[in-house]
């Protein structure tokens, strides 16, 4: 495995890597590369968000046990957003990112959240809009490991948290809405495109909250055994 040893490289990327190169590349993806090229894009992002993960840890064993437990949340995930295919906006994958997130580190919700989305668009269907779905269940993984302590410790915080996220996913996908319909980005398009994604974001908001709340505690727990019995 992949194994990045100076302490001060890994601290460069995993500031770098999000929060700079991946929305670069998507933004290349839209503005330089045909949106043919999707694909490439998503391939790229993909790569990122790997090299995101290899930079959260040090010890080569304590990395592969824990990618073992980002292939395991990246399935639960995938199934779990094709056994809701039927009902719209109502999804676990945002709700296994998070947790993910908080047990496991801001990097592997980082890596969950991209690979559910570039994994489970086989069936939902890939396009340009994937490489937006990634970055948005990224981040959206990524602050939740930030905030790991608050989110451990009150179902209030995690459902306040779930809320933001449906929010959150809605306002980064409304970006693409916006750049699919116009030839570049506007202020006026973006607000009317949020003003009518309105019901939409409810939506996802309570999906990830009531999602949270059922499944928080008992994958915590589960994931805080695995944490301590194999030392990740």
């Amino acid at each position: 495995m992949i194994r990045i040893k100076d302490p001060k490289l890994r601290k460069v990327l995993r500031i770098v890597v999000p929060f700079i190169l991946i929305p670069l590349t998507v933004w290349l993806g839209v503005f330089v590369f045909n949106e043919k090229q999707y694909a490439w894009i998503s391939i790229a992002c993909v790569i990122l968000a790997l090299l995101l993960f290899y930079a959260s840890f040090d010890k080569r064993i304590v990395g592969t046990r824990r990618l073992v437990i980002i292939a395991v949340m990246t399935a639960l995930s995938v199934v779990g957003r094709s056994v809701f295919a039927l009902i719209p906006m109502f999804k676990p994958i945002t709700a296994i990112v998070v947790i993910t997130a908080i047990w496991i580190g801001p990097e592997s919700g980082f890596l969950v959240g991209s690979l559910s989305a570039v994994i489970s668009n086989f069936q939902f269907g890939q396009g340009p809009w994937t490489p937006f779905q990634m970055f948005a269940w990224g981040m959206i993984g990524l602050l939740a490991g930030y905030l790991s302590k608050p989110l451990k410790k009150s179902r209030v915080a995690l459902a306040v948290y779930g809320a933001f996220a449906g929010v959150a996913y809605s306002f980064i996908m409304d970006i693409w809405t916006v750049l699919w319909y116009g030839e570049g980005f506007s202020w006026e398009l973006y607000l009317a495109a949020l003003a009518t994604a309105v019901p939409y974001t409810v939506g996802y908001a309570v999906s990830n909250v009531i999602f949270l709340l059922v499944l928080g505690r008992p994958f915590g727990e589960k994931l805080e055994m695995v944490k301590l019995k194999y030392g990740v």
